[in-house]
Order: C-alpha cells, then structure tokens, then sequence
C-alpha cells in the first residue's frame, strides 16, 4: 500500500478525512460518544501505553483468492482465515450478503442461511461415503441417557432450561424434513413409473 490508511489497526487517534460537522450532517446520530462523560471506557482508555509492536500498520496477509469483504471497509483486515474457502451455493449466499452493510439484519440473515445450506450439503455429503453423519451419537442425543443429561438440568437453576424445549426440534428438524422430503420424492417416482 502506498500510504498507512486511516483504520482501527492503526495505533492512535486515526485521522478523519472530514470534520466532525461533516460528518453528523451526513450520518445521523454520528458523534453521540465524543463527549468524554458519555463514554463508559473513557477512566479506563489509554492512548499513551507502549505496546511493543515494531510497525505502525501490520504486514498485508497475501489474498490467494477474493474474499468477502465488508462495505463499511476499505479493504478486508490485515490477517483473515483461509481454512474455510467459499465454495457452492452456500459460498454464493455469502458473496450476496456483503453487498448489504453490517447493520442490516439481512447481511446477517443472509449468512445465516448460508451456514445451514453448507451444513445440509455436508450432511448430503456425507451420505456419499463409507462414513455417514449419525445424528444420534454426533449431536450428543445419546449422552442425554449416559452422562446424567436430566438430571444436570433440573434444580440447578440454568439460564438455558427455557430454551431446551425447542432443541430437539433444532436438531432433528433438519433430519426430520430432510427424510420426508425424501420419501415424498421417492413416493413421486414410484408414482411416475406406475402410470
């Protein structure tokens, strides 16, 4: 890069392209923080501690392939994941959902939905291989009968007791459908070649 851009990997204060005025003319809301007795970080913020880094803006990671990158930024962060490539269906969800900004529910509704398509191609997957998923013993069903599973629940007073009465529907929901959908199918072809 030709010069250091003005981001949050750079240590300091950054510098803003436009004043104050500028800006909360332009984005409603902006600056409600500036005021120091506002902002609940502020006795604890410092500025002026030495961090013992040796750059000023860290080394760009090579891109060997696009990644998605936010709207809100000028470029993706100085070091990102690669284990997970994008990839299908589920890769081309993702894409879409970085044309909308960070702050709209559908970006994050969007790789929502991205997540469960990439997770119902593994499990696909996964029936073409000597190995299946097993939902029984992969999601932890079978632990609920040998490792005390009621009894860990009850009289202890867990913040995640409401929820638990919709998890087995999360869980086996997917399958559930997934095998109807199936012999739904199935009942359709054998229709077919009957008639």
């Amino acid at each position: 890069m030709s010069e250091t851009p003005s981001t949050p990997y750079v240590g300091g204060v950054p510098k803003r392209k436009f004043s104050n005025e500028e800006l909360r003319a332009r984005i409603p809301g902006w600056g409600a923080d500036l005021d120091p007795g506002d902002r609940p970080s502020v006795p604890k913020e410092r500025t002026d501690l030495v961090t013992g880094a040796h750059w000023d803006f860290p080394e760009r990671q090579p891109e060997q392939q696009p990644r998605e990158r936010s709207i809100e930024h000028q470029f993706v962060t100085p070091v990102f994941g690669t284990a997970v490539p994008l990839k299908g269906v589920s890769g081309a969800m993702r894409r879409y959902a970085y044309r909308y900004g960070e702050a709209r529910a559908a970006h994050w509704l969007i790789l929502i939905a991205a997540d469960r398509v990439d997770a119902g191609g593994s499990h696909l997957r996964s029936f073409l291989t000597l190995h299946p998923d097993n939902p029984v013993t992969e999601s932890g069903v079978r632990s609920e009968f040998t490792a005390h599973g009621f009894s860990s629940r009850f009289g202890k007073n867990r913040a995640d007791l409401k929820e638990q009465a919709v998890v087995p529907f999360v869980a086996a929901g997917p399958w559930i459908l997934g095998g109807a959908a199936a012999f739904a199918g199935l009942r359709a072809l054998v229709r077919a070649v009957r008639s």
